[in-house]
């Protein structure tokens, strides 16, 4: 059921996102919320099918770790309050049904400060309210259904966005559709195609500084959630700060991500952060919907698609006229993410910046997939696409792009400092044994292993010193718990030991990693 279900919002998410308008119109609810039902897919693949418990554990564990945006975070306590009502069954009836999906509307209730009606939440009401009712499990399901769309439909006279923008509420249309998932799949119905997007409700409202969505996901937390979310509240609004299975999930709108993830990061191992700039994310989703507008038009001979992670490097590639595919090292994005990306972008051909050595290979089917519509400049770093996005120009030919574009990767040098995740021995390129222990800082060249031990900015300084050839520039992006004090202070030691350098430095590097270096 639960399998089916994420392949029925998946046939609607893009209908999800054209509704967005709550709480700032990014345009990605549809997309979030299908994010998190694939990492609950992914846990039940490798559940005990036999076992109510570890499917249920599937379930709250696996959207927890892939919960994205404020409604993939509300979905996924939806789920946890659902999954611990059935965890100790054998089988699910009606009554438990009913039960699970009343446990489903407290969660998600409870996970919220300041809950606002409208919103999903109403929509999770109106579910559990409908539930309550039917002698079968397929009656519980049509009468949750019936109730919902009823309070779905009543969302525009509760939220004036809503009521402006004509629709209804996304987050609780994304919420339906998952039940109707469920009930698909006991009645073993099809898919249905999927609808033609005509209109997208963001249009009706200006591009303005909405600040950062800021998500982080940590293990080991040293302070109970409770705490960590009063030390982020003063950060922001919209803010979600969750738990389960020893994970705390986090997700808030601010203006300063970096601050706050930093302060975050104190108290616990941080395992995965996001930051979206939500006024560009704004102008990519009007740029999708004046897409079919632009179909008649002139097109410039080139696009760009970039998989990156990490705000700064986020912003940076978007600067350079990329559309972005989230995603990196641990995170890797799938085949149809990179597809429709290439497929949003208005021009003749596109050019696909994977960035990872792990994502080559599925930037290399979209491209098979797009039959001719684009080209993959094979960069495996970050450091070696922000080189070969500095070399592209819209005005070309995607093909006339190649040779200087790989030039440009090739004419930059990448340095990632990060953490061990195992404890090993290794023999580097020129003869050394490092030997590893589990967390120990790592250094890497271009995704060689060069360096071991010290603290970060002493394997920043380190590889400077083995990789540097009389470059001109040096970038260094601090990962999500490095502050601007930390970046200032790693600078002056750049500067102090190579007094040739220009010295750049950012906040928002990617996830995992202490710094990012680009040297060219």
């Amino acid at each position: 059921m639960f399998r089916t279900a994420t392949d029925w919002l998946g046939v609607y998410r893009e209908q999800v996102n054209a509704l967005n308008v709550y709480p700032v119109p990014d345009g990605d609810t549809g997309t979030n919320m299908h994010l998190t039902m694939q990492s609950v897919r992914r846990e039940l693949d490798t559940a005990d099918q036999h076992s109510m418990g570890s499917v249920a554990r599937a379930i709250s564990y696996g959207a927890l770790l892939g919960a994205r945006g404020n409604s993939g975070v509300i979905l996924s306590q939806l789920l946890k309050g659902f999954a611990e009502t059935v965890r100790e069954a054998r089988s699910v009836d009606a009554t438990l049904l009913g039960k699970a999906f009343l446990a489903a509307q407290n969660s998600g209730y409870g996970a919220v400060m300041k809950p606002v009606e409208g919103t999903i939440l109403t929509v999770a009401r109106g579910v559990a309210e409908g539930a309550q009712t039917g002698s079968s499990v397929d009656a519980v399901l049509e009468n949750a259904l019936l109730r919902g769309q009823a309070l779905l439909d009543q969302t525009p006279e509760m939220l004036p966005a809503l009521k402006q923008a004509g629709v209804i509420d996304s987050g609780g249309q994304g919420y339906l559709y998952i039940v109707q998932g469920l009930l698909a799949a006991l009645r073993g119905d099809e898919l249905p195609a999927a609808p033609e997007i005509t209109s997208y409700a963001q249009q009706q409202f200006e591009n303005e500084e909405f600040g950062f969505c800021t998500e982080f996901l940590m293990s080991e937390a040293t302070r109970p959630i409770e705490e960590i979310r009063e030390l982020v509240t003063p950060f922001g609004d919209s803010l979600l700060v969750v738990g389960a299975e020893g994970y705390v999930k986090g997700h808030i709108h601010t203006n300063q991500p970096d601050e706050l993830l930093a302060t975050v990061g104190r108290y616990g191992r941080m395992l995965k952060t996001k930051v979206e700039d939500m006024s560009e994310q704004h102008t990519e989703i009007l740029g999708m919907a004046g897409a079919a507008a632009r179909a008649e038009e002139e097109v410039p001979p080139s696009g760009l698609v970039a998989v990156a992670n990490g705000y700064g490097l986020v912003k940076l590639f978007r600067s350079l006229g990329a559309r972005i595919v989230s995603g990196g090292q641990t995170a890797n994005p799938s085949v149809q993410d990179i597809v429709d990306a290439v497929r949003s972008v208005s021009a003749e051909k596109v050019v696909i910046l994977p960035n990872n050595k792990n994502v080559l290979m599925a930037a290399e089917k979209a491209m098979e997939l797009m039959e001719g519509r684009a080209v993959v400049i094979p960069t495996r770093t970050l450091g070696q696409g922000i080189g070969a996005a500095l070399a592209f120009n819209a005005e070309q030919p995607a093909g006339d792009l190649r040779e200087q574009m790989e030039a440009g990767a090739q004419a930059v040098t990448t340095f990632e400092v990060t953490r061990a995740s195992r404890t090993t021995n290794i023999t580097t390129k020129d003869g050394r044994t490092l030997d590893i222990a589990d967390g120990d800082v790592i250094g890497l060249q271009d995704d060689e292993l060069v360096q071991s031990g010290g603290t970060p900015e002493d394997s920043v300084l380190d590889m400077l010193g083995r990789g540097f050839k009389g470059q001109e520039i040096v970038t260094v992006f601090g990962g999500p718990q490095k502050t601007q004090e930390d970046l200032d202070a790693l600078a002056a030691r750049i500067g102090k030991e190579f007094p040739s350098l220009e010295i750049e430095t950012h906040a928002g590097g990617p996830d995992l990693y202490d710094y990012l270096v680009t040297l060219e």
